[in-house]
């Protein structure tokens, strides 16, 4: 290893590979059970450090994080933090603070008063055991109270977008709260840092009136300026690089200055970053150059950073993970609970106070970077440090699980989804719906021709709804701006554009979703939809049609699921069904007897004749599903021939109907050239308040009528 690591750039490089790798691989399976990246980054941090690798493997930490080697890694971290803390800025929209009302204020002052007045009685408890020497008491007590009252702005966007909150009325007062939060929080660490660094009180006020009148400086002066930088230097081509430069110049410049003043660098670097104007997408692109580099490469050094201060067996005392246990506590009864009061006193209902307290407790990445100045500035302890991280995960952690308890995917799906005039209800109970998801947008004109298909001359009982998911976008900013409006133009367009054709009223849903199988099926269960229509598009690793998201919608689904294979389907004028007997093989024949009625489709049913089918009862289903032609083939029941048969006959058709079982849908799908359908059942108890499937025949001619 000596050998492998035997120049400083060489040991840099080993370090970023190892730190990056750790971070991106905890940061999997931190998504598999909800959790922010962060959590994942600052557990990789801590396992890198004494807390694990140097217990388990303290000749393989030495070598690799020695002592002498945290210099250049800490000062990596710095350039990290200060062009992070510039994306905070930037994704730090100040119209937020503006036009929300007195709510949003009181909850987000209640929300810094509440914690750091808790803090500082904490500090009276704990500062004979976790104060340093030498240092002031009231430094620390409002060094506590500071790191009480931090909440994680951009880690609360990505959850409240995760769980699609953020354009709910809790999402907006909570991001709303949050932004004021986080510029309040930061003005105050500003004033702390110039007291601790103060060595008499007239150094303090000096360092106090120059941060106030760089601030104002900054705001009256740069601003404007950048503005018209901005308007001048965004071209059709985006930004030139003279003017990224120049910005990157003023960046510096304004974190060398408040360095300079006592108010450390962090702070000019957001406040660079928050006058940016974002007229014309200058912050957008701005960011977009530069989020990738800080968030994968130089933030997770600060995270190894901070692991490597970070020595869990520094809390070898059952009093000490006693006073770990009460900082948590208190952390979160000053956090939740003052932001719960303040948001029941505005008048928000229990649940919206909850999930808002809930919220604002998350304190992630921003509460570590406070920490880590505080133990840069020797205000506290390496002990309290690691306490203080705990408390930081726990918060965090917390967040995601209890939210999902007060704001159930249910509940989320309601509110997130129109429910139909309750006089639509009640005088049009038959009908027939039909929920399309669109994942691109060339599969969303096949979908409206189906749905077309199916429901002929559309009637108001028919319900149509589009439904498009958007993955989670990796900047904060495009979160809290651009919301579930992010795609541009929708995948929706082309489905809706050909619905028009057709005289068919789409109704289109749209929002930002982690787990789209799941959401997918909550929305059917609240729209009490009849049909879910998925598409399906080849992967790169040529996924089957019936596995991955597919799959886990068919197996939740509280209705039939259909999988549209489309090759250009541009009209559904003949159909053929292959039948074997199967509950899947039946609703496909529904499906094309209500095409057959809708719109005159001329309808195909080849009957496979296997062993193992109940003859007597495929028959009189067959009898009672009487169609245009009923086609009988004799096939073995090993499927192989069946195939051959379904392929053979779907030369010259438009579409085919195909049962989920038994018969291969992946080799079908590679040998037919037809647009096809396979077909899911899903078996669901009836019940009063559902309505009938509307697929009879007088029904159905009541569609083809309407």
């Amino acid at each position: 290893m000596a050998y492998l690591l035997h120049s400083p750039l060489c040991l840099l490089i080993a370090q970023l590979v190892v730190i990056i790798i750790t971070a991106r691989l905890l940061g999997l399976a931190a998504r598999k059970i909800h959790q922010p990246l962060v959590i994942a980054e600052v557990v990789a941090g801590i396992l890198l450090g004494p807390s694990l690798l140097g217990a388990v493997a303290p000749d393989v930490k030495a070598a690799l994080f020695p002592t002498a080697s945290l210099g250049i890694l800490g000062m990596l971290s710095q350039v990290g933090l200060l062009l992070f803390m510039f994306l905070v800025g930037l994704e730090m929209d100040l119209g937020l603070l503006r036009g929300r009302g007195r709510a949003s204020v009181l909850i987000s002052h209640t929300s810094i008063v509440a914690p750091f007045a808790l803090g500082t009685v904490l500090a009276l408890y704990i500062y004979p055991t976790l104060m340093p020497e030498g240092v002031a008491f009231s430094s620390f007590t409002l060094f506590m109270g500071v790191a009480m009252s931090i909440t994680a702005f951009p880690v609360l966007a990505r959850i409240l977008t995760e769980r699609r909150l953020l354009r709910t009325k809790v999402g907006a007062v909570t991001i709303t709260c949050a932004a004021v939060d986080d510029v309040t929080a930061w003005c105050i660490l500003a004033f702390v840092v110039s007291i601790v660094r103060a060595t008499a009180l007239t150094e303090a006020v000096v360092t106090t009136v120059l941060a106030v009148a760089y601030t104002v400086g900054m705001l009256t002066v740069v601003r404007p300026f950048l503005a018209r930088l901005a308007a001048r230097g965004t071209g059709r081509e985006g930004l030139t690089q003279n003017v990224v430069a120049f910005t990157f110049v003023l960046l510096f410049l304004s974190a060398w200055a408040t360095e300079l003043i006592g108010i450390h660098a962090l702070f000019g670097a957001f406040l660079m970053g928050a006058i940016i104007p974002r007229e014309g997408g200058f912050a957008r692109v701005l960011a977009e150059k530069l989020e990738d580099i800080v968030v994968i490469v130089l933030l997770p050094t600060f995270f190894a950073l901070s692991g490597l201060r970070t020595h869990i067996g520094l809390l070898n005392t059952p009093e000490a993970w006693v006073q770990c246990l009460l900082i948590i506590v208190v952390a979160c009864l000053g956090k939740f609970g003052g932001s719960y009061v303040a948001a029941r006193w505005t008048g928000l209902g229990w649940r919206e106070s909850t999930a808002l307290g809930i919220l604002m407790n998350t304190r992630g990445l921003m509460e570590l970077i406070v920490l880590n100045i505080g133990l840069d500035l020797g205000v506290i302890s390496p002990t309290l440090f690691t306490m203080m991280v705990i408390m930081a995960l726990v918060t965090t952690f917390m967040t995601t699980p209890i939210l999902q308890l007060v704001y159930p995917p249910e509940l989320l799906a309601q509110e997130l989804v129109e429910p139909p005039p309750t006089d639509m209800r009640a005088t049009l109970p038959e009908g027939f719906s039909v929920l399309m998801c669109v994942a691109f947008d060339r599969s969303g004109p096949g979908m409206a021709q189906i749905a077309g298909a199916l429901v002929g001359k559309q009637n108001p009982a028919d319900r149509l709804y589009g439904l498009q998911l958007h993955r989670p976008a990796e900047r904060t900013s495009t979160l809290v701006e651009g919301g579930d409006d992010l795609e541009s133009p929708s995948a929706l367009d082309p489905l809706l554009a050909r619905g028009r054709d057709h005289g068919l009223n789409v109704r289109p849903m749209s929002f930002v979703s982690g787990e789209p199988a799941h959401d997918i099926c909550s929305v059917a269960e609240v729209k009490d939809v009849d049909l879910i229509l998925l598409g399906w598009h080849k992967t790169l690793f040529g996924q089957a049609l019936l596995g991955g998201m597919v799959h886990d919608v068919m197996k939740d689904a509280p209705a039939d699921v259909a999988v549209l294979v489309s090759r250009d389907l541009g009209a559904v004028r003949r159909v053929l069904v292959p039948f074997c007997g199967s509950l899947h093989d039946e609703v496909a024949v529904r499906l094309a007897r209500r095409m057959a009625f809708a719109i005159g489709a001329e309808i195909t049913i080849l009957r496979i004749r296997v062993r193992d089918a109940n003859a007597p009862r495929v028959d009189a289903f067959l009898a009672d599903m009487a169609a245009d032609r009923v086609t009988v083939v004799e096939a073995d029941d090993d499927g192989n021939s069946a195939v051959d048969l379904v392929v053979k006959a779907a030369a010259g058709q438009d579409l085919v109907i195909l049962g989920a079982t038994p018969l291969s849908a992946d080799e079908i799908m590679t040998r037919c050239p037809t647009s096809f359908l396979v077909v899911h059942h899903r078996e669901r108890p009836q019940t009063a308040a559902r309505r009938p499937r509307p697929l009879t025949e007088p029904q159905a001619g009541a569609v083809a009528n309407g």
